[in-house]
């Protein structure tokens, strides 16, 4: 096989942290990876929603994936990042951005590098996931963000971006 046909076998993941844990989403999915900015509440929205933050004029929602993992809520420090990523709902594209503790780079993994997830013994919902990579003895949990939120839970997301349209105009 020619380098180009690996290279084109390969598929790109964005690696970031989450407490001591390593996950990665396809590069494809990701819009930008923004500096923590100042995340404005919106009332009565889910726990794992902290809120909305501005982005070139746009409304963004900005989830918490820790709290959507059953894990501590995000403490902000240097490293803090908030990647804006689409996400598939319904046929259509919604643009959310979520709280990493720290993103760390790009890199290829190989299909054949993933194994799918464990059914059992996973903390997380194995639907969450598309499967484990390994790099450097380290295990990525690769995300299946198109999964991670209900179409309810992301209505909800949306009905709170559109009330801070309305706040916003």
């Amino acid at each position: 096989m020619t380098d180009n046909a690996t290279k084109a076998m390969l598929h790109q993941y964005l690696t970031f942290k989450l407490g001591e844990e390593m996950f990665a989403i396809d590069v494809s999915q990701v819009r930008e990876i923004l500096d923590v900015t100042n995340i404005t509440k919106v009332p009565r929205a889910p726990e794992f929603m902290r809120g909305v933050i501005n982005v070139r004029g746009s409304v963004v929602p900005v989830v918490d994936l820790r709290l959507k993992f059953d894990m501590e809520k995000t403490q902000r420090t240097v490293d803090t990042r908030i990647v804006v990523m689409e996400i598939a709902l319904d046929g259509e594209l919604t643009i959310i951005g979520t709280l990493a503790d720290a993103v760390h780079n790009v890199m290829d993994i190989e299909p054949s590098g993933i194994e799918p997830a464990p059914k059992v013994g996973a903390k997380w919902n194995t639907e969450f996931i598309k499967g484990i990579g390994k790099h450097n003895d380290q295990f990525i949990i690769i995300l299946n963000v198109d999964r991670i939120f209900s179409v309810e839970e992301l209505a909800m997301v949306q009905q709170a971006d559109g009330g801070a349209d309305k706040a916003a105009a």
